[in-house]
């Protein structure tokens, strides 16, 4: 026993021997990895992608200035109309009657003005004689003065020309107050008379508005309401009705709404390109000429902010019409003749106690060296980078070999022979 139990320890004692002088010849365990090679581009874009609807570059919601019942609709959806044509007409019965009444109270107002006026001309009359009085009255105070101290007139006489000189003198003060009075008052009937004249500016312009008529040239594209129906206007936080929708199809746009991680790289002017679902296979060219100043309102429970973005189309095919729903395509860079690697191939990695960001190369030994680059502009799913050479392979994948691989790391490229 004791000798057949040494010789399966001998045995045993072999074979973990080659196996690790087998281990120690292979050298350090290879991981495998994916790889694509720097490229050159002729052309390289950089873009963003949106969706949207087709909507005209100026339109107008119709609504009412007023409530009341729809009388008359003389259009339809789709019909042409020009500006200042009557659309619709509400009942105006109500705003005629309220524009009378208006006009009817300044006319009495006017009538009172006009009255006061000569109130105030007969008060100036008044002062103007009661001023004559008091000349005269003096004058007979002066010359019976005069008799007085020549002892040719009587005492009494004397004090009854004092006596009729004060009282001139007391008339024309009353006559002046009177003036002042009438004129007060004239200022006030005018200032009744501007303000029923406001009224009934309110009211005749209440009653314009009764019909309503379209404010640009262009085509009904939208009807909301039928004949008969009640409009009303909005109040506070409670809408108003809206008619109808007049779009001029002269200029057609398409917005789009962008994610906030992308809408810093869109200016004013780029180049874009729309496809539509209803003309799949078709592109149209625009340029950007809107984008929003502030995030659109979150609906739902989405998380992510949205820009509108507003894209003018070049050519619009006349077939077009506002609420068509498609994708756009913004080139936010475009460069030529540079070099390309996968965009996932580019990570960081700390070289001398500074974060680089680089890409990882396989030498002829099969080992991985990291290789510090200088990122640029990314299209897609490249990217540009400079301080590589065209046609160097780089490590593309997977992720999670590439986020651990270290320089100088063996590595086994996927699919090789």
């Amino acid at each position: 026993m004791k000798r057949r139990t040494l010789a399966l320890l001998a045995l045993g004692v072999i074979i973990a021997g080659g196996v690790a002088f087998t281990i120690l010849r292979r050298g350090p365990a290879r991981v495998t990895v994916d790889v694509g090679s720097v490229t050159r581009q002729a052309q390289f874009r950089s873009t963003v992608t949106a969706s949207g609807e087709i909507v005209a570059s100026r339109y107008a919601d119709i609504g009412a200035s007023g409530m009341g019942k729809i009388v008359s609709l003389p259009v339809a959806e789709g019909d042409r109309v020009r500006a200042g044509q009557v659309l619709a007409q509400i009942d105006r019965i109500q705003a005629q009657s309220d524009a009378a009444s208006a006009s009817e109270q300044t006319r009495a107002l006017e009538s009172d003005e006009q009255s006061g006026r000569q109130q105030v001309r007969a008060a100036e009359a008044d002062v103007a004689a009661a001023e004559a009085r008091i000349r005269d009255a003096n004058q007979v105070l002066k010359r019976r003065r005069e008799l007085s101290a020549e002892q040719l007139l009587a005492a009494a006489d004397l004090d009854s020309a004092a006596a009729a000189a004060d009282t001139a003198t007391a008339q024309l003060a009353a006559a002046r107050v009177a003036v002042d009075r009438a004129t007060q008052n004239l200022e006030t009937a005018a200032r009744r008379v501007s303000q029923s004249r406001a009224q009934q500016r309110r009211a005749t312009d209440v009653l314009e508005k009764t019909s309503i008529l379209s404010p640009i040239d262009g085509v009904v594209t939208r009807l909301r309401v039928r004949n008969g129906e009640m409009v009303v206007v909005g109040v506070q936080n409670q809408p108003g009705t809206t008619l109808m929708t007049i779009s001029d199809l002269g200029a057609i746009d398409a917005e789009v709404k962008v994610a906030e991680a992308d809408v810093l790289r869109v200016a004013l002017e780029q180049k874009a390109e729309v496809t539509l679902e209803a003309l799949p296979g078709k592109r149209f060219a625009g340029k950007v000429v809107e984008i929003g100043a502030s995030a659109l309102p979150v609906t739902g429970n989405a998380a992510a902010r949205e820009f509108r973005v507003v894209i003018r189309l070049d050519a619009p095919d006349p077939g077009l019409r506002p609420g068509l729903t498609g994708d756009a395509e913004i080139v936010t860079s475009e460069r030529t003749n540079i070099l390309t690697v996968p965009l996932q191939s580019v990570v960081l990695r700390t070289v001398d106690g500074q974060s680089r960001t680089g890409v990882f190369t396989v030498d002829g030994t099969g080992a991985a060296r990291f290789v510090p680059v200088t990122s640029g502009t990314i299209g897609g799913l490249d990217i540009e980078v400079t301080g590589v050479q065209d046609g160097t392979r780089v490590v593309t994948g997977p992720y999670q070999v590439l986020r651990e691989l270290k320089d100088g790391a063996l590595v086994t490229v996927s699919g090789a022979k």
